[in-house]
């Protein structure tokens, strides 16, 4: 009678593994077809500027991933900071233009986002060339870590979103490295969909990381923040906020990386224009 219950316990949990992902995906399809509250499209339109210049079409879709986002993700405020829709929408909305066009829920592996009312503090050991480790403390407007959070500033938040076209935007930059970091950790190269892709990716980004580093070392003005010159990973990260701030000067300036990552976000901003709602 037990090895019979254990053999029924058994088989009941691989119905459950191999059913949940149906079950997960269907209780999406019934996320994205709910009827996007008036007020979430209130606080996007008020928040994110950047969303308005969506066609109705990628406007529908960001709504929807919207939906999902808030689903499943848990906001956390911090330092006394309140967590309400306002919030929880202008982050959501700027972090689900990274997932326009993708038919999957956006950032699986996400599970917590952390708010602070303004920039924090981070201390981490940093070992030294003589094997001692020394104590650092950063000051800092997002982080993202490869286990499961984002933690956002949300002074800077609202200040990133607000001029939309400066190519500064930390939601999106964060977002960025959750993509880089799907594979369990960041090097600039997140999935591109075929792995056939990653020699031209690879020769592209690693080109232009480069020459922004060559600019930069003789004290040339660059269109690609400087911050960009730290490594491979805020490469990435900080061309994905010019990719969708400034699409117009970055395809003009660096057209094989924009390419490059208009194949990865699978839009081209370059495109959008004014779209009233």
């Amino acid at each position: 009678m037990e090895l019979l219950l254990i053999a029924v316990g058994a088989g009941l949990f691989v119905l459950w593994v191999l059913a949940e992902p149906w079950v997960t995906e269907r209780r999406r399809r019934k996320l994205r077809t709910r009827p996007f509250p008036t007020a979430w499209r209130r606080i996007i339109d008020q928040q994110v500027p950047l969303a308005r210049r969506l066609p109705p079409r990628l406007r529908r879709q960001l709504e929807a991933q919207v939906q999902v986002f808030l689903a499943e993700k848990s906001f956390i405020g911090c330092d006394q900071q309140e967590i309400d829709d306002e919030v929880r929408v202008t982050i959501a909305a700027q972090a689900c233009l990274l997932a326009l066009e993708r038919p999957h829920a956006p950032f699986p592996r996400l599970r917590t986002i952390l708010v602070y009312p303004s920039a924090f503090a981070v201390q981490r050991l940093r070992p030294e060339p003589s094997g001692v480790l020394q104590e650092t403390r950063s000051v800092l407007s997002g982080e993202s870590w490869a286990q499961d959070r984002v933690v956002l500033s949300w002074e800077d938040v609202v200040r990133g979103a607000a001029i939309p076209d400066d190519g500064t935007n930390v939601v999106i930059h964060e977002f960025a490295h959750q993509l880089d970091q799907e594979k369990g950790y960041a090097n600039g190269a997140p999935w591109l969909g075929r792995r056939d892709r990653y020699p031209r990716w690879s020769h592209v980004l690693g080109t232009e990381y480069a020459r922004l580093q060559q600019q930069l070392a003789m004290g040339d003005p660059t269109l690609i923040d400087a911050y960009g010159a730290s490594n491979p990973a805020e490469f990435f990260a900080v061309v994905s906020e010019l990719f969708f701030e400034r699409p117009h000067d970055m395809a003009l300036a660096h057209p094989a990386l924009y390419a490059e990552l208009a194949l990865l976000y699978r839009v081209d901003p370059g495109k959008w224009g004014q779209v009233s709602f």
